[in-house]
Parts: C-alpha cells; sequence; structure tokens
C-alpha cells in the first residue's frame, strides 16, 4: 500500500506520519522564525542606516569590547571572511556614519584597533534591547528540563546545516 505524502510550500514532501508530521511542523514553526528574524534584522540594519557587513562588523566589534578585546582590521577582514581592500572601504564608511573609530593601538604603533563608538552601542541597545528583553523572558519561562531540549534541538539543527555532504556528481 503507497503511502500517502505531505506536500508543503516549503516544496520538500514527507511521509504522511505522525512523526512526519510532527516534524513537519517544527520545521515550519523554525522557518518562520528565521523569516521573523531576518525581517528583524533588516529593520534593524535600515533604522540605523547599515547593510549586513556593517552589521555583523558592529557586532563583532561590540561583542569584543565586553570581553575586554581589541580589535585590529585584520581581526575584522577575518571574522567577515573579506579582503583587506573591502576591510578599508567598510572602515571608512563606518567611520563617516560615527558607528566605529580608529585607534592607534595600545602596544603597536604602527598598528590600529577598530573600536565601536559608544554613541553606537546605545543605538544598539535601543533598537534591539526590547525585542531582545521579550525573547529572554521567553527563555526564562522555559523550565530547566525543556530549555535543555530545545538548545540540544537547535545545536542539533546548526550542526545539521553546518554538515556538508559529500556526494559524487
Amino acid at each position: 500500500m503507497p503511502t500517502q505524502e505531505i506536500t508543503e510550500a516549503s516544496g520538500y514532501w514527507y511521509p504522511d506520519d505522525d512523526a512526519a508530521q510532527r516534524g513537519v511542523t517544527v520545521l515550519n514553526a523554525l522557518r518562520r522564525y528565521r523569516a521573523a528574524e531576518t525581517a528583524m534584522r533588516r529593520r534593524t540594519r535600515d533604522a540605523m542606516g547599515m547593510n549586513e557587513t556593517d552589521l555583523l562588523a558592529v557586532r563583532f566589534l561590540l561583542q569584543a569590547q565586553r570581553a575586554g578585546r581589541t580589535v585590529k582590521p585584520k581581526d575584522l577582514a577575518a571574522y567577515l571572511n573579506i579582503s583587506s581592500a573591502s576591510t578599508t572601504i567598510l572602515i571608512d564608511r563606518l567611520v563617516r556614519s560615527n558607528h566605529v573609530r580608529r585607534d592607534p593601538h595600545p602596544t603597536d604603533r604602527r598598528a590600529l584597533v577598530i573600536t565601536a563608538t559608544t554613541e553606537t552601542d546605545d543605538e544598539v541597545r535601543a533598537t534591539l534591547g526590547i525585542m531582545h528583553r521579550r525573547m529572554m523572558h521567553i527563555a526564562e519561562g522555559l523550565s530547566a528540563a525543556d530549555a535543555r531540549v530545545i538548545a540540544g534541538f537547535l545545536e542539533q539543527m546548526r550542526a545539521a546545516v553546518d554538515e556538508i555532504d559529500h556526494t559524487e556528481h
């Protein structure tokens, strides 16, 4: 007897059984979350007058500052996987918009340190703070067991997405 298939708008076909239906429900919820997060990032970029790379750079700089690490242009280039020429253009653009500044390196007078401005930190906190608090409120409301299950699931999904398929063509 042939199995009936569930076809979702995503273009994937799944067998019509309970496990597949649960899986489809979870994957569709995950897709909706990712779409909402992508839209939130776009709104944030628009509100701050930045593109995706600019926002990634600022986030990296703010995280480094909070961790007490200095960031040189080459560190930023490596993180973003862009050329040194592209990094210079990026830094110039962010300096002009007052999102970052170039400072002399504290111990290497030939080097520069790239730092997010206080105004940028304030802007990011104002733009994302309320949303982060809402998300944290939801996460804190989970039981310890549920938090472990969800964190484990998301880590497994990350690993599945990061895995490279080695198929021959």
